[in-house]
């Protein structure tokens, strides 16, 4: 608990600067986000990605608003009865309310509510998934629309560094990602404190783990496989994290904090998707460079996660295939697939079966007759018993182009 004049101190000292912050990069969801939509407004996504940038971006599209941010040490001890201390220092008059990292309050849904009963519009920011979904699911199924913030896409990357179009931007994208902060430094310990914070604040604490070392190796390994299918057993054997149980629920803590997604084979059986092995991606590639030896030499993978990541980023259902040949990419919409695609940084006689047929594999599963080869810098036609094949480089498939 804390007094009204405690509460009241740190708000005044945030608005005192809160006008002075720079806009940033305008980042391309702010299209998608609807203002006007009675429903309340969450911003979710991994630490440092930009819900904070995004938040201070449509206040400025509005004329009068409450903000407040629980991201400030001072504020530790703020309770869910504080919000109507809160209340009362807030402009009575405005009915939009902007709250940032507003997780850091237990019982903050119950207050939102009672806002949101009150026809009142409410735009939040909070970083741990499962949190926003236990919260969500108690107190406000159905009143809420949730977009994920993701690290900078590759125009977004263009705008913030005023760099063109073409494959030496692409290049320079690929190697280090998309985090504001680290595109501005391009010093590692940036990206390195990152991990260290997802890892100790967002899992350790919030799940009272007793082997973070154990959880920061298993992190690591999973920055060096992505791309890769991995084994629940095999993992549980390699990192003393206990059961197979523990190590589905340490990789869990990952998705949760947005640090890797697990993407299941495709199967019209659902029950056959539960049990088939998954692959792993990260969220953003200059994480995994930072964390990983291999990929300097396998940017084949990074190509991969980097198309991954532009498919999660459009909201799409992602699947792999696996029979007796692998396609990377199966991509659906509301259970309707609309794309098949490998992902191949350079085509070449040692490859070019083993993708195509791959292809042409899952085309021939699902009835598809065109699918797709993302590369990094070839373009190509290919036609094959009927089927025709799209070779696009990455950076243009990334720049609609």
């Amino acid at each position: 608990m804390l007094l009204e004049s405690q509460i009241k101190e740190v708000f005044e000292y945030q608005n005192s600067y809160l006008d002075k912050l720079p806009e940033g990069t305008p980042r391309e969801i702010l299209e998608e986000i609807d203002l006007e939509e009675p429903h309340i407004t969450i911003l979710t996504g991994i630490r440092r990605s930009g819900k904070s940038t995004v938040l201070l971006q449509l206040k400025n599209k509005l004329q009068q608003y409450n903000y407040f941010s629980f991201e400030d040490p001072r504020l530790t001890a703020f309770e869910v009865n504080d919000f109507f201390k809160l209340e009362k220092i807030f402009e009575s008059s405005n009915d939009t309310f902007l709250f940032d990292e507003i997780q850091n309050v237990e019982g903050w849904e119950r207050y939102i509510r009672v806002l949101h009963d009150q026809k009142k519009k409410v735009i939040l920011t909070g970083s741990n998934a499962r949190i926003l979904s236990k919260e969500l699911g108690t107190s406000l199924t159905g009143r809420q629309i949730m977009y994920e913030i993701f690290p900078f896409s590759y125009t977004e990357f263009l705008k913030h560094l005023n760099l063109s179009t073409g494959i030496e931007s692409f290049s320079e994208y690929l190697n280090s990602g998309g985090f504001p902060e680290f595109l501005i430094s391009k010093k590692r310990e940036v990206l390195l404190n990152l991990y260290n914070d997802l890892i100790y604040r967002d899992i350790v604490v919030r799940h009272g783990l007793r082997n973070p070392k154990a959880l920061q190796e298993l992190g690591v390994y999973l920055a060096n496989n992505v791309g890769k299918e991995f084994s629940y057993n095999k993992l549980s054997k390699n990192f003393d994290l206990g059961s197979v149980n523990s190590v589905r629920s340490y990789i869990s803590y990952f998705e949760d904090a947005f640090l890797f997604y697990t993407v299941p084979r495709f199967s019209f059986s659902l029950k056959q998707q539960a049990v088939n092995p998954k692959k792993v991606y990260a969220v953003d590639t200059g994480l995994i460079s930072i964390l990983s030896l291999s990929f300097s030499k396998d940017r084949g993978r990074l190509l991969e996660n980097k198309v991954f990541i532009h498919l999660k980023r459009l909201e799409k259902e992602i699947y792999y295939f696996r029979k007796t040949g692998e396609c990377d990419f199966i991509v659906s919409q509301n259970s309707r697939v609309e794309m098949i695609a490998q992902v191949c940084y350079e085509l070449n006689n040692d490859n070019l079966s083993r993708e195509i047929n791959g292809l042409t594999e899952a085309m021939d599963e699902l009835k598809f007759e065109e699918g797709y080869i993302f590369t990094f810098n070839q373009e190509d036609h290919i036609e094959k018993n009927g089927k025709t094949i799209l070779v696009v480089p990455v950076w243009k498939l990334m720049s609609g182009k």
